[in-house]
């Protein structure tokens, strides 16, 4: 185990050097910079030049490449060059919304995939199963940001339910439990339009790796020893169906963090997303890259821990295996 995760930090390490590279180059090919965005297209050029060379975009960029490696390793993501506050504490603010709206999101995925998923399965080829399916195919094919439309509409537009959009913070002035409800009302709408897509994937997924496992002889004897359906279901045959599943729900948690720009504009909230879509706009590029590779390092940490939980969930999985 301890080679495994030596192995995998080696993973991580050159993983976020490769993406870090990528990122650098591929924003300084863009159009534009920050000084003539700040300054304004109608700025005289020598004023711009002099924006320039303040925010240092006039030096070699390998030299900016060598600055901002330093600065990371010390913990020091630079300034932005729009709002002029540390790039950490802008991602650190956005992050307590992206964060619990994917973590939110997820947890809607991964009931309603299970559930239907598993049923499907014990159901196969009935109406029950063909049904679902239909409405998972039906999911996977919805854009996320159309059917955040749709979510606005019924439950905010016309019901009243729920806020339109906008995030005030997760306050707790009032309690514990009102602050966290307040919080969560806010990303219902958002979390369950990201949650259906991926529900739909998911649930697919569960369905074939449980139809798998059903077939197994295990399963006949658990059923032969008088164990009734639902418990051979939720307790053996899911857990063997588990590994293939996890491995999708891991990848579907990473889309999720990288993946809110979108919804988080479709409803106005002040998340991470957001904060790379209006820094693009401002040719912020040093909170671009830094975002970019904040998310690369989630993804490949969530891949990180789905290959560890494998030999949790199955303890016939090895690292040398993973």
């Amino acid at each position: 185990m301890s080679y495994f995760l030596f192995k995998r930090a080696l993973t991580l390490i050159a993983t976020l050097l490769a993406t870090s590279v990528i990122v650098f180059a591929v924003l300084e090919v863009l159009p534009g910079n920050a000084a003539q965005v700040l300054m304004g297209p109608d700025a005289d050029p020598a004023a711009v030049a002099a924006k320039a060379q303040e925010l240092g975009l006039d030096r070699p960029a390998l030299a900016r490449y060598a600055d901002w490696m330093r600065g990371l390793l010390h913990g020091d993501m630079g300034l932005s060059y729009a709002y002029g506050t540390p790039v950490a504490e802008l991602i650190a603010e956005r992050l307590t919304l992206t964060v619990p709206l994917a973590v939110f999101a997820m947890l809607l995925t991964t009931v309603m995939a299970l559930l239907a998923g598993v049923y499907a399965a014990a159901n196969h080829n009935r109406a029950g199963d063909v049904g679902l399916m239909t409405l998972a195919q039906i999911g996977i094919a919805i854009p996320n940001f159309w059917f955040a439309m749709l979510l606005i509409l019924l439950f905010s537009v016309k019901l009243q339910w729920f806020a339109a959009g906008g995030f005030d913070g997760w306050y707790f002035d009032e309690g514990v439990w009102a602050g966290l409800w307040a919080g969560l009302k806010a990303l219902m709408l958002p979390a369950l339009a990201l949650a259906v897509v991926q529900a739909a994937i998911l649930a697919r997924f569960t369905r074939s790796a449980v139809l798998e496992v059903l077939r197994e002889d295990f399963v006949r004897t658990a059923r032969a020893k008088g164990l009734s359906q639902r418990a051979t279901l939720w307790r053996h045959v899911l857990r063997n169906a588990m590994i293939p599943v996890i491995t999708v729900m891991g990848l579907q948690f990473a889309e999720l963090l990288a993946g809110t720009i979108v919804v988080e504009n479709v409803f106005y909230l002040p998340g991470l997303g957001r904060l790379i879509f209006q820094s693009i706009a401002n040719r912020d590029v040093i909170v671009v890259r830094n975002c970019v590779l904040l998310l690369a390092a989630m993804v490949v940490i969530v891949n990180f821990v789905v290959d560890v939980l494998y030999a949790v969930i199955d303890p016939r999985v090895k690292a040398s295996q993973i």
